[in-house]
């Protein structure tokens, strides 16, 4: 891949122009060291370039932790920190390219009352005549009254500028799609009976469309993607940064996401064989930075404090005014935020799971690039949400990346060999039945494995220190610190091997120490010392091993049996929004209600977050995992 770039651009800013996937968990701050690359020297005939080192110029110095003296001296440098000057030829090593993502997102199968805000009506006009020249739209809404008792109804302006010609095309028979009783926002010729809408949830990483049939509630295509504005960065506080900082940045974070959207749209319309002008309705959620960016709000008093968002409320906007190319007069619902950092997505699954209709006390977790977290019943409701994606999502473990093919998703520890098993996306074999299985990282599912395993095989105490008398060539002490490996090189594709430090553990205790703050911060609010339930949601939440987790200390002690994944509520609440609009009604209702838990400004936060870091708690007990956890 060649192209040419602007004077000055950097490395980073070359591969996104070009569409070289270079990974940039970052966002191109240079501090994840994920965009290592390497600058080739000499001259290469194929084309025609004398590339240098010389032709690169340095941002900033690139910390050892990230690329070591001897890389540097090879030629080794960040994407995201070198500025192009002249010719030159880029190698991008197997670790730092972006790999597909998996997208785990399908529907879950969920009774659904049906009551579409858009429903169709039939009518058959009677033929305009020099006698009764009555106007067409006039016309259409004496029908419409006397049929079926629709009155005072508007008519979009796109819609109006067809209609004369669509009701002459089959005899003055023609169906019309009514936006809430008030507006027809469609019109087709002859008798037409399904409609179609599309319920998306976007998320930080990833996005998933669902296309439904508005007459059945059947899920027809789903359609998912990594979401495209991960290149501006892969956390929210990255996005907001560049939103702000870089020059139109909003607009192109914007429109990348509703390029993205219209892709899904188109084939997921395709999957079913209809016309992407078919779908006639669309719901959306998304946390409240995504939520601001996709409306192109302005996300920057987002990143401040008191973070206080454009609008709590659920919007109604006309899709062609946020470039969506579905029905031309069919409007986009986006679901009402929570908080400046709880949004419309942890609304989803609110109105999904409904614990405000429950007398248990239920924690629900949803795991994401950001944690939010839903603890309560029907007698109160509290939320917050703590930065943990980052880590569990790979950004901030030395091995870690995304769940691609050759992500290490599962691990296995025997407590007594201290030898490893493990599997990785793409293949159903462990390591130890096939001769080079691949691996190319770990991914979230993994990482959680990862710690759980190497606590109760006592390679790391309680307290995240490594056990400095292990007797396993596996552990082993590299410029200073200590880690174990978990892929040996010849089991790798990166030749090299695949290891757990003590960063990394200190990162994981980091992300799941904030979350059991967070649930352990709101119990202690209400008054409570034991959880009924705990639900994990999203797509994550679904493939991470319920007890790993809860060995390691994401939650407080619960019955495992009482503990399961519900897969992409947030989905689901968009799902639920798209086939009800009583959903839409209790959805606003119900945000309202939930009282935000501001973590940081808790009395208590800083005691209680110290006691979470401990595998898995300082102090609190865990009956349920008394068999399991080793004597401490």
């Amino acid at each position: 891949m060649r192209g040419k770039v602007k004077d000055g651009a950097t490395i980073l800013d070359a591969a996104r122009a070009l569409g070289a996937g270079l990974e940039t968990v970052c966002g191109g701050k240079g501090t994840c060291g994920k965009c290592k690359i390497k600058i080739e020297e000499g001259y290469f005939a194929k084309y025609r370039v004398n590339s240098s080192l010389a032709s690169i110029k340095a941002i900033k110095a690139t910390p050892e932790k990230l690329i070591s003296k001897t890389q540097q001296k090879q030629g080794y440098r960040l994407a995201c920190q070198s500025r192009i000057c002249g010719d030159v030829v880029v190698f991008v090593p197997e670790e730092s390219r972006k790999g597909q993502q998996v997208v785990r997102k399908e529907a879950t199968a969920r009774k659904i009352k049906l009551n579409p805000a858009v429903r169709k009506y039939y009518v058959e006009l009677t033929p305009a005549t020099l006698h009764d020249p009555l106007g067409d739209f006039e016309r259409l809404q004496a029908e419409l009254v006397k049929k079926h008792q629709l009155s005072n109804l508007t008519i979009d302006y796109p819609v109006l500028l067809k209609l004369q010609n669509t009701v002459r095309k089959e005899n003055w028979k023609i169906t019309v799609c009514v936006w809430k009783q008030k507006e027809i926002i469609d019109v087709e010729a002859g008798k037409r009976t399904e409609g179609y809408g599309l319920a998306v949830d976007i998320g930080t990483t990833t996005v998933a469309g669902y296309l439904c049939n508005l007459t059945t509630g059947e899920v027809l295509a789903t359609e998912a993607m990594m979401n495209p504005q991960v290149a501006y960065g892969e956390d929210l506080m990255s996005r907001i940064s560049y939103a702000v900082k870089a020059k139109d940045g909003l607009k192109k974070l914007n429109q990348v996401i509703i390029k993205g959207l219209n892709e899904i749209a188109a084939k997921a319309a395709a999957k079913e064989g209809i016309k992407r002008a078919e779908i006639i309705d669309m719901a959306v959620v998304g946390n409240t930075c995504i939520h601001h960016v996709f409306l192109g709000i302005d996300p920057a008093q987002l990143g401040r404090s008191p973070f206080v968002p454009a609008i709590h409320h659920s919007v109604d906007v006309k899709a062609r005014d946020l470039g969506l190319k579905i029905a031309a007069g069919a409007y986009v619902h986006v679901l009402p935020n929570e908080a400046g950092f709880v949004g419309a997505d942890n609304v989803g699954v609110l109105i999904a799971e409904e614990p405000y209709n429950q007398d248990e006390m239920v924690l629900i977790i949803d795991i994401g690039t950001n944690g939010e977290l839903i603890l309560g019943n029907r007698k109160k409701l509290l939320s917050t949400s703590c930065a943990t994606g980052p880590a569990f999502e790979g950004a901030e473990i030395r091995h870690g990346m995304r769940a691609s093919a050759g992500a290490i998703e599962k691990i296995k520890i025997d407590p007594e060999t201290k030898e490893v098993q493990f599997k990785v996306i793409g293949d159903d074999r462990w390591n130890t039945e096939v001769k080079n299985i691949g691996a190319k990282g770990i991914c979230g599912s993994g990482i959680f494995d990862a710690a759980a395993q190497m606590f109760l095989a006592g390679i790391i105490d309680k307290s995240g220190r490594f056990n400095k008398k292990l007797d396993t060539p596996r552990y082993r002490v590299k410029d200073n610190e200590p880690e174990f490996v978990i892929a040996k090189a010849r089991e790798t594709s990166i030749g090299h091997d695949i290891v757990v430090c003590q960063k990394d553990i200190r990162a994981i205790q980091l992300a799941k120490g904030a979350m059991y703050c967070g649930a352990k911060i709101m119990m202690n609010k209400l008054g409570i010392d034991r959880l009924d339930r705990v639900i994990l949601a999203g797509a994550f939440g679904s493939y991470i091993d319920k007890m790993s987790a809860a060995v390691i200390g994401l939650f407080p002690d619960c019955d495992p049996e009482r503990v399961y994944a519900v897969g992409n509520a947030a989905g689901d609440g968009a799902r639920m929004a798209l086939l009800n609009i009583d959903k839409r009604d209790e959805a606003d209702l119900r945000a309202r209600q939930v009282e935000y838990v501001e973590l940081t400004v808790a009395p208590d936060f800083n005691s209680q977050f110290t006691k979470a870091l401990t595998f898995p708690h300082a102090e609190d007990k865990f009956p349920h995992l008394k068999h399991l956890l080793p004597e401490l």
